[in-house]
């Protein structure tokens, strides 16, 4: 009978406790909200033949997709649950883009103390003919872009924070590979013309980290100018470093990784180009221009007047035409190559930036 009584005792004490944590974790919960954000979504358009320009709208979450035989908006490309979209850029193959959601506003410039808070920071995977989604990643810190090797192999993309990293995902699915360790606030991703390097901007560092894409393996440490925020690859094998704070551009030699040169720009840049007639074209944010640079010194040979907030660059496959994304104008710039004269401006959406061209 008393082993009967401690058993019922025990059975009702153990039971007061569950109850009681049972409540506490209600009451816990209740102070929480613990729901999930909805995924990033993607509104397609038709699919499209034509010979296309990929204009990103930071402003209002959209792409618009340019029909560049009619220099006339096919189309647009609803980001759904994400907010700033930035850069954009096309695999090897065309048949998908990739496209860098920050998650916060960087139309004012990509200094680093703007980084930090804002919305979720996405990488996403769409098709390039109708803007179907095929993989989002969520990052920890936002990425400027995302780019895929040459080979097709992996994507790259650096995460933005104090102690930078580049990741190196599965180009399918955007699954983590491998990780390399770079400077403080990295910002673009590029590659050298045959795949060999990987370039990283870091921001807060003033420098490039180099990377061999095959090993994940640092090769080389760059000193540049102030705030770097992309090394753009040029047809003639030389990387171009916009430095945003510096206002300066630094060429760097592809293949022996030396400083080859340094612009003195005087205003702010945000892109740099090379273009098919081998000059260097830099565009010019402050004085909504494209500045024209010789390759071979340090000497300004022309300009082009485009749009407020002259942004990303991108030419036609022929090399004839160039296109600018006006940020704060809401506009793209058609530029005819050989007069380097505007031929008609584009309304796209609020604030676009990220440009890439792509063949039909």
């Amino acid at each position: 009978m008393a082993t009967r009584s401690i058993l019922l005792v025990s059975l009702l004490f153990a039971g007061f406790l569950a109850a009681g944590c049972g409540t506490s974790a209600t009451d816990h919960d209740d102070d929480h909200d613990h729901t999930e954000s909805p995924l990033p979504e993607t509104v397609p358009i038709p699919a499209i033949a034509f010979d296309a320009l990929y204009v990103v709208n930071g402003g209002d979450s959209s792409i618009s997709v340019i029909n560049t035989e009619t220099n006339t908006v096919a189309g647009t490309i609803r980001l759904k649950n994400i907010s700033y979209p930035h850069h954009i850029s096309l695999t090897p193959d065309r048949s998908a883009l990739l496209v860098a959601i920050l998650g916060q506003d960087l139309s004012g410039g990509h200094s680093h103390s703007g980084h930090g808070g804002g919305a979720a920071a996405y990488l996403l995977m769409m098709d390039a003919t109708t803007g179907t989604l095929r993989e989002s990643r969520k990052l920890d810190h936002p990425a400027h872009n995302a780019v895929m090797t040459p080979t097709g192999s992996s994507v790259w993309a650096a995460q933005s924070a104090t102690a930078g990293t580049v990741l190196v995902l599965d180009p399918v699915l955007l699954g983590t590979r491998s990780t390399v360790s770079v400077g403080e606030m990295p910002l673009e991703v590029t590659m050298t013309p045959n795949g060999q390097y990987a370039f990283v901007a870091n921001n807060a560092s003033d420098n490039v980290t180099v990377i061999d894409v095959v090993g994940k393996s640092i090769v080389k440490t760059i000193a540049v100018g102030d705030g770097p925020v992309g090394a753009w690859p040029g047809s003639n094998g030389v990387m171009y470093v916009d430095n945003e704070t510096g206002k300066t551009v630094t060429a760097i030699d592809a293949t022996t990784l030396q400083t080859i040169r340094t612009y003195n720009l005087g205003f702010t840049p945000a892109m740099a180009t090379v273009a098919p007639d081998t000059t260097l074209w830099i565009t010019d944010v402050e004085n909504g221009k494209v500045a024209i640079f010789s390759t071979e010194r340090d000497e300004k040979i022309g300009e082009i007047t485009v749009g407020a907030g002259a942004h990303g660059i991108a030419f036609s496959g022929d090399g004839k035409t160039a296109y600018v994304s006006n940020q704060n104008a809401g506009t793209v710039s058609v530029i005819d190559v050989a007069t380097r004269s505007v031929s008609t401006t584009i309304a796209v959406g609020a604030k676009p930036n990220g440009i890439v061209w792509r063949k039909g």
